[in-house]
């Protein structure tokens, strides 16, 4: 059965995206099935595994509202090697519709636990603030991986983080848990950027993920051509960063690869 993970952080522009983008494609060519789900308006995951947010016909909105169920709404990203459930700007219409719904939190949740026995890994892209829409990834998630910048400003937002984090696990999933800090946009050429790194390995522990991304062009061009980093320029820095992200969390959960080769 996956293990669930929603990739957020409240302050904006850590790489959130990005790292959902491109780790599913790195666990996908370590052959674990990997379903992205976008839990974002915005819809950049959507755009950036291949699919035009523009064009869906079913999207994350008529899962929240029950207009359709995952195995519908659910693609498969050849290019990528993944599945994804999209989204676009309706998934705001889905946060004013379900205002008034008993359970409203709970909805992506009993969606997912349908389809949790077809993937190894679900990543949740959530959007950059505590909306109804992060709620309930938080609460279909089993833990948090938190992308962030070594910088000042970074760890004022991850204080807020772990106060959001805890506010859930008192209200709606107990169970959730962190399961790891990933330093993006890595210079160790800057001095703040180590000091801001020494402090997370003194607070966090081995929470913090051994591997780190650097601030690299091609992550930065990928998108634009509707590919991870993996499938636009493999040799890349990015690209091989995010392959050793996916070798360590593998290594962690111990988890057992799927008979099904995926090309790379």
């Amino acid at each position: 059965m996956a293990r669930v993970i929603a990739v957020t952080n409240q302050k904006g522009g850590v790489g959130k995206t990005t790292t959902c983008v491109n780790l599913s494609a790195s666990l996908a060519a370590t052959k674990r099935r990997v379903l992205l789900v976008d839990m974002d308006p915005q819809g950049n995951a959507t755009m950036g595994s291949g699919v035009d947010k523009n064009t869906l016909e079913l999207s994350g909105y008529d899962l929240l509202t029950k207009r359709a169920t995952a195995e519908e709404v659910i693609v498969t990203v050849e290019a990528a090697g993944f599945d994804l459930m999209p989204a676009n700007g309706d998934l705001t219409a889905a946060e004013v519709e379900l205002m008034n719904e008993i359970g409203r939190e709970h909805r992506l949740r009993l969606a997912l636990n349908k389809v949790r026995e077809n993937y190894d890994y679900i990543l949740i892209d959530c959007p950059p603030s505590l909306s109804l829409l992060t709620v309930n990834a938080l609460s279909a998630a089993d833990s948090v991986l938190i992308p962030m910048q070594c910088e000042y400003y970074a760890l004022e937002g991850l204080a807020a983080l772990m106060n959001t984090v805890e506010q859930i696990q008192e209200t709606v999933n107990p169970n959730l848990e962190i399961e790891g800090l990933l330093r993006t946009m890595y210079d160790p050429r800057n001095s703040l950027t180590l000091d801001v790194s020494a402090q997370l390995s003194e607070y966090f522990g081995d929470k913090v993920y051994r591997a780190v991304i650097p601030r690299n062009v091609r992550l930065a061009e990928a998108p634009s051509y509707g590919l991870p980093a993996l499938k636009y320029d493999r040799s890349s820095k990015g690209a091989v960063a995010y392959l050793a992200l996916a070798g360590e969390m593998v290594r962690r959960h111990g988890s057992k690869k799927t008979s099904a080769p995926v090309a790379v």
